[in-house]
């Protein structure tokens, strides 16, 4: 017996190696491979060519061309203003706030959407968790067109205030910041919810009960047992909003006004009127450098705090017949 579980550990091995061959896999085929394709257009030199395949190698020369105006571009404005003080600058900024809004609001909503339906009768729950996912059932498109009717200055909520004689004239929510923030926030709402979900309906709730006891109050227990208990759903929820908001095109170009360019329509601009592949590419390098570095360096601290302490070392006979 002792030598049978070597053996059905090596038969088995293939079948690790390959459950976890396949997500490496995926991301390699469908993250990595588009990731180096866009490294290697963003230091292609163009000039008067219609595609931006260029070889970087010069073989007459015998060296490797990179233009690294690509990415200086990004920083130094053309007309002579201060640097990082650029239209790119300006959008990747704006971006980034956009998606902070977005992930702090969808929390704020989304938190109590998730712990309700984690503390309601578990028959109850898919039918709730259903209605939060049944937005996916319609086409994104058409979920933000109808926002476009009901904040339009015709639209459904400026009639409805008009009706109730809250204001007079139409208000102009369309195009502005709050349309933009409104949009974002009712795609990605269910991103947050459900990872709040998936923590929150594992919470052991005799911890509540014992905080109870000490003399908490509700609020208090809540904020210092379901809160950090529910940390990791919180951050999982964040970084599920945060990552795709700040590189959104439709939502911009749909609900907002020119005032809101963000970086995403920026790379479409450049690539698709300007016909500037390397500096949509270097745009596009820098948007995922900006945020895979940030998280890489938080996951890489979790998981150094996470690590198990040595175990202590193994008491002398003497001590353990005391």
């Amino acid at each position: 017996m002792t030598g049978a579980y070597p053996l059905l550990a090596r038969r088995l091995a293939p079948g690790r190696r390959f459950v976890i061959g396949l997500p490496f896999g995926w991301l390699t085929v469908f993250f990595l491979l588009p990731f180096f394709i866009l490294l290697y257009i963003s230091f292609v030199d163009m000039g008067s060519d219609i595609h931006p395949f260029k070889p970087l190698w010069d073989s007459q020369a015998g060296v490797l061309r990179l233009k690294y105006e690509n990415y200086l571009s990004i920083f130094r404005p053309t007309d002579g203003g201060a640097l990082f003080q650029t239209v790119y600058v300006d959008a990747y900024l704006r971006s980034i706030g956009y998606a902070l809004c977005t992930g702090v609001l969808c929390l704020l909503l989304g938190y109590p959407f998730a712990y309700f339906i984690a503390r309601a009768k578990p028959s109850v729950r898919p039918a709730l968790l259903m209605m939060v996912m049944l937005p996916f059932w319609t086409s994104f498109l058409l979920r933000v067109y109808a926002w476009k009717g009901i904040l339009a200055d015709q639209g459904v909520l400026n009639q409805l205030l008009m009706l109730l004689g809250i204001t007079h004239e139409p208000v102009q929510m369309l195009y502005t910041s709050v349309s933009m923030l409104v949009g974002m926030t009712y795609v990605y709402l269910p991103f947050m919810v459900l990872p709040l979900y998936a923590n929150l309906v594992k919470l052991d709730v005799r911890l509540l009960e014992a905080a109870k006891d000490l003399g908490a109050t509700p609020w208090k227990a809540f904020w210092l047992v379901t809160v950090p208990l529910s940390k990791a759903g919180i951050v999982a929820g964040f970084m599920l909003v945060f990552i795709p908001a700040v590189g959104e095109f439709v939502i911009p170009s749909l609900l907002g006004g020119p005032e809101n360019l963000m970086v995403g329509r920026v790379v479409w601009d450049e690539m698709f009127s300007s016909n500037n592949w390397p500096r949509a590419s270097a745009l596009a390098v820098s948007m995922i450098a900006l945020v895979v570095l940030p998280l890489a360096l938080y996951y890489q601290h979790v998981g150094n705090a996470a690590e198990p302490l040595p175990a202590a070392p193994a008491a002398d006979a003497d001590q353990k017949e005391h």
